[in-house]
């Protein structure tokens, strides 16, 4: 399967002004990441896409932890061949450890 290609929130065109395509690896990284910094119930008629680690900045520091795992875990719980391996959380950095058809795959991102 392709997907459009997005570059921080706006579609990739190439030289000759039509949408890039990825597929593969790098289209699954894209769409982990987009499920994972999508604010949860943003989207009417997609009330499960996203997740909820928008909200860690509210929570008690020593609860962060913990709800940042259960929000990846709930983000990308519909994605098949997707293991969820750890999610670290050191300040505002999440590093989500992933594993597909297994691949060991990582991501890094800051949440606030």
């Amino acid at each position: 399967m392709t997907e459009l290609k997005i570059r921080d929130g706006d579609y990739v065109f190439n030289s000759a002004g039509t949408a890039r395509r990825v597929k593969g690896r790098e289209a699954l990284l894209q769409r982990v990441l987009f499920k994972l910094t999508a604010r949860r119930g943003a989207f009417p008629f997609l009330e499960g896409l996203g997740s909820e680690l928008y909200r860690l900045g509210s929570l008690p520091p020593s609860q962060r932890q913990g709800a940042a795992q259960t929000a990846a875990a709930q983000a990308l719980a519909d994605e098949e061949d997707l293991e969820l391996e750890r999610v670290e959380l050191d300040g505002e950095r999440l590093t989500v450890r992933l594993r597909y058809q297994g691949e060991p795959l990582e991501l890094k991102l800051t949440v606030r």
